[in-house]
């Protein structure tokens, strides 16, 4: 059975495409039944999006899902979702979250417990690092979207 390290992994390994195309290093894993379904990362940049976040593109990548699959899912995050993020994981009854790290930026994560979402933080330092760098060297990128 894949754990979660697995799992954010793989969340990771799609930041990472998303950095190599010149986007912004967010990646998005959604499991059921132990299985990756949907992959995703933010593609803000090379689709010219608004709405394509990690999360967000790793829910289009699933496809079209009865709702049962997405009350049995896990999505993985390599950082805390935003709110709207947030919106969509309540919008499909994803009951659980997890997240990669919420250093660089705290998501709406009051928003989802508060709706009984349970959220796991792995305080992962390879996502801290990419989203650090990522900042620092893009604040105009980061800033134009979510940040300040």
């Amino acid at each position: 059975m894949k754990d979660h390290q697995y799992f954010l992994s793989e969340a990771i390994a799609e930041a990472r495409k998303g950095a190599s195309e010149g986007g912004i290093p967010i990646g998005s894993i959604l499991v059921y039944k132990n299985k990756i379904i949907g992959r995703g990362h933010n593609r803000r940049v090379q689709s010219g999006s608004v709405v394509l976040h990690g999360e967000m593109d790793a829910l289009e990548n699933a496809g079209r899902q009865p709702a049962s699959v997405y009350r049995a899912c896990t999505i993985y995050t390599t950082l805390s979702p935003c709110p709207m993020c947030s919106g969509a994981i309540l919008l499909y009854g994803i009951p659980k979250v997890v997240i990669g790290e919420n250093k660089t930026f705290l998501g709406a994560e009051d928003y989802l417990t508060q709706n009984g979402v349970e959220l796991i933080k792995m305080d992962n330092p390879e996502c801290m690092e990419m989203m650090e760098n990522f900042i620092n060297d893009r604040p105009d990128l980061w800033n134009e979207d979510i940040g300040e």
